[in-house]
C-alpha cells in the first residue's frame, strides 16, 4: 500500500486532502474552529500532514506545502481571533523586539533564525570540506569502531557551545569524507542524536535551552541535563559506531595530496564565532553566521551554490515550525516527570520550540530534564530536529522514517535509558522560571498548591 502511495503527484495528494476536508468547508458560515469530537480539526490535518511525510518519502516538500496550505485555510476561514500579522510579529514594535530579545513576540526570530542557520550552516560545510580537514583527520582517528565512536563524541562536545545544526553540518562533512560517501543511517541518526544531546545542557547549545536561559532559567538548572544525555550518548554512539564501521570502514590514512586551506578554515572559525556572538548578545546567531559569510566573500569564493540546494530543506523546517505553531495548543498536562517524559516523543513529530514555549509559560518543571527531552527526543525521527532536516540535505537517503527508526533503533532506547538514568540520580525538582522553589512555587497548577 505504502508503495502505490509514494507514486502519488501533488495534484492528487491535494484532491485527497480537499475530499477529505470539504465537509469542513460546509461550516464555514459558523466561524467556530470545527472539530471531530474533542479534536480540532487543525490537529488531525498536521498528523495527516506528518503522516504524509512519513510515507511519502519521496515528496515530503509537497506534503509540507499542502498541509499548511490547508492549516492556514482553516484558520482564516474558522478562526476569527486568528491574525496573520500578530502570529508572525506580535502587537509590539518590530525595531524595539530586534534591539530587546526580552521583548520579542510572534515566530518571526525563530523562522528567521533557523532560514538563517539552515542555509548559513551549509555554506560552513563546504567551506569546511574545503579547508582540507576531513581529508587528514584518519591521521588521529582509530581504524576501527573507535574511529566513528571518537567523531560522535566531538560532536557531543563542539555542540554543547555551537548550535546543534552546525555541530551535525560539520560531523556530517567529516563522515562523508572519512567513510568514503558510504555512511549508515544509523550512523547519520547518531550524528544528530550527537548534537541534540551535546546541546541540551547548554544554554548555548540549543534553540530550547537558549529559549530557557532568556525567560529566566539560571543555566546551572539546564546543565543536569547532561547526565540523561551523556548516559544516553554512550549508549547510542556503541551501537552506532558498530554499525558503520562493519558498513565501511573508516580510511586507514589521510587522502593523498590533502593541504590544509587555513584561510578557509579561518572562514569557518569566523562563522561559528559569529554565531556565538550573536546569540549571547541578540539570540539572533542567523545574523552573525551571515555577517561572517559576506566578510569572508571579500577575500574566497563564496560557495552559493549550497544554498541553493538548502533551500527546499530549509523551507520544510519552516512549514512544519510554522505549522506546529498554529495548532490551538493552549495548555498542557500539570507538569511533572511524566509529562516531561512524553514530551520527549512528541518532540520527535511535533517541534520542540511550540512546545518550550508553552511549558514556560505553565512553569514548575525541572528544567534540566525538559531540556533533556524535548531537546534528545527530536533524534527519534529525521524531521524531529532541525540538525536532522539540514543533515538529510548532505545524506537525502536519511528522509526516510522507517529506515531511520529501523537502523536507529538504538536512540529510542537510549533516550528512555538516559530519562531513567537522570530520574533515578535527581529525581524531580521543578522551579519556575525565576529559580522560586517548587514548595513557593505562585503557579496555579503547581502540585505543592
Amino acid at each position: 500500500m505504502f508503495n502505490i502511495l509514494s507514486y502519488l503527484t501533488s495534484r492528487q495528494v491535494f484532491v485527497i486532502l480537499l475530499f477529505l476536508f470539504l465537509p469542513v468547508v460546509s461550516h464555514a458560515g459558523n466561524l467556530v474552529p470545527p472539530s471531530i469530537g474533542i479534536i480540532r480539526v487543525e490537529f488531525i490535518v498536521f498528523a495527516l500532514m506528518l503522516i504524509g511525510v512519513a510515507v511519502f518519502n519521496k515528496k515530503t516538500f509537497q506534503v509540507v506545502i499542502i498541509g499548511l496550505s490547508v492549516i492556514l485555510l482553516i484558520k482564516f476561514i474558522f478562526d476569527p481571533g486568528f491574525g496573520m500579522k500578530r502570529h508572525f510579529f506580535g502587537s509590539t514594535d518590530f525595531i524595539t523586539q530586534v534591539l530587546d530579545k526580552h521583548l520579542r513576540q510572534g515566530e518571526w526570530a525563530i523562522l528567521l533564525n533557523l532560514l538563517g542557520l539552515l542555509l548559513g550552516f551549509s555554506v560552513l560545510a563546504r567551506y569546511f570540506e574545503e579547508s582540507g580537514i576531513p581529508g587528514y583527520l584518519p591521521k588521529w582517528l582509530p581504524d576501527d569502531w573507535k574511529g566513528p565512536f571518537f567523531l560522535l563524541l566531538f560532536i557531543f562536545i563542539i555542540s554543547s557551545f555551537l548550535d546543534n545544526i552546525a555541530a551535525a553540518m560539520i560531523g556530517g562533512t567529516i563522515a562523508m569524507v572519512i567513510f568514503k560517501r558510504k555512511v549508515h543511517i544509523g550512523f547519520i541518526a547518531a550524528i544528530v542524536a550527537a548534537s541534540n544531546a551535546g546541546g541540551s545542557g547548554s544554554v548555548l547549545g540549543d534553540t530550547t535551552t537558549t529559549m530557557m536561559w532568556i525567560d529566566g532559567v539560571n543555566p546551572w538548572n539546564v546543565f543536569h541535563a547532561y547526565i540523561a544525555a551523556g548516559t544516553a550518548f554512550l549508549f547510542f554512539a556503541w551501537f552506532a559506531s558498530r554499525q558503520q564501521d562493519k558498513h565501511q570502514r573508516i580510511q586507514k590514512d589521510p587522502q593523498p595530496g590533502t593541504i590544509i586551506r587555513y584561510g578557509r578554515l579561518m572562514i569557518v572559525f569566523l562563522i561559528l564565532i559569529g554565531a556565538l556572538a550573536t546569540n549571547f548578545l541578540f539570540d539572533l546567531p542567523a545574523v552573525g553566521v551571515w555577517l561572517a559569510i559576506l566578510t569572508g566573500a571579500l577575500f574566497y569564493k563564496t560557495p552559493w551554490k549550497e544554498v541553493k540546494l538548502a533551500i527546499k530543506g530549509a523551507v520544510f523546517l519552516l512549514c512544519l515550525v510554522t505549522s506546529a505553531s498554529l495548532m490551538p495548543v493552549e495548555v498542557l498536562p500539570p507538569a511533572s516527570w511524566l509529562t516531561a517524559f512524553i514530551l520527549g516523543f512528541v518532540s520527535a513529530v511535533f517541534d520542540n520550540i511550540p512546545l518550550t514555549k508553552l511549558c514556560l509559560d505553565q512553569g514548575c518543571y525541572d528544567w534540566g530534564m525538559l531540556a533533556y527531552t524535548v531537546g534528545f527526543g527530536g533524534s527519534m525521527v529525521w524531521f524531529g530536529s532541525s540538525a536532522g532536516v539540514a543533515i538529510s540535505n548532505e545524506f537525502p537517503e536519511a528522509r526516510n522514517v522507517w529506515r531511520w527508526v529501523r537502523q536507529g533503533w538504538h536512540i529510542i532506547l537510549a533516550y528512555i535509558i538516559g530519562f531513567f538514568i537522570l530520574y533515578t540520580i535527581m529525581g524531580w525538582n521543578p522551579s519556575d522560571t525565576k529559580q522560586i522553589k517548587i514548595k513557593d512555587c505562585p503557579c496555579k497548577e503547581c502540585p505543592a498548591n
